[in-house]
């Protein structure tokens, strides 16, 4: 084995005090959500309330039986193509986790959109505790960040959605978003 970089993700890593890289466009448009990243204030709460009321649409014309396998295989999806984009968009800003890669946190709400009712109130728990979760980020969430690049881009945003998704779970399960 060799210490050279990975370069699988189609960009070598940034060497700081060399001119920067242009960002790679499909990876930029993926990584920002279609540019959603580029909001301000707080580009990673637009791009989580993007996608609540993008899965509210799309949910609303599925039949129930097809809304918990779609929203499973787009966070499935979400996440595959997040992390190369994350990974080339870090790679050519030369930052470990540049704010306007989004495509993460699309993720981690769709997660935890997994299998719950189509109202309102789920949307909102699920959109408020994704956000807490990915903000506080307790065990192992924080952890998760360190891994190198695009993983540790997203992978930390996909245990925020799984702790959410248990916590609206919990919520359904005792009544209390009846």
């Amino acid at each position: 084995m060799t210490d050279a970089p990975d370069r699988s993700a189609g960009i070598p890593p940034a060497v700081p005090g060399t001119s920067r890289v242009r960002l790679p466009f499909r990876a930029t448009l993926i990584a920002t959500f279609c540019g959603i990243g580029r909001l301000h204030p707080g580009p990673g709460t637009w791009a989580s309330a993007v996608t609540v009321v993008l899965w509210a649409a799309i949910a609303h014309d599925l039949s129930p039986a097809l809304r918990t396998p779609v929203v499973a295989g787009l966070a499935i999806l979400v996440t595959l193509i997040g992390i190369p984009a994350a990974t080339q968009v870090a790679r050519a800003c030369g930052a470990k986790d540049p704010q306007f890669v989004v495509i993460d946190e699309v993720a981690g709400q769709l997660i935890a959109l997994i299998a719950v009712p189509l109202a309102w109130k789920t949307f909102l728990a699920g959109f408020i505790l994704f956000r807490a979760f990915d903000i506080v980020k307790p065990p192992p969430v924080r952890q998760l960040e360190r891994l190198p690049e695009g993983t540790g881009i997203v992978l930390d945003d996909v245990a925020a959605g799984i702790y959410a998704l248990v916590g609206i779970h919990l919520l359904l399960h005792f009544g209390l978003l009846s």
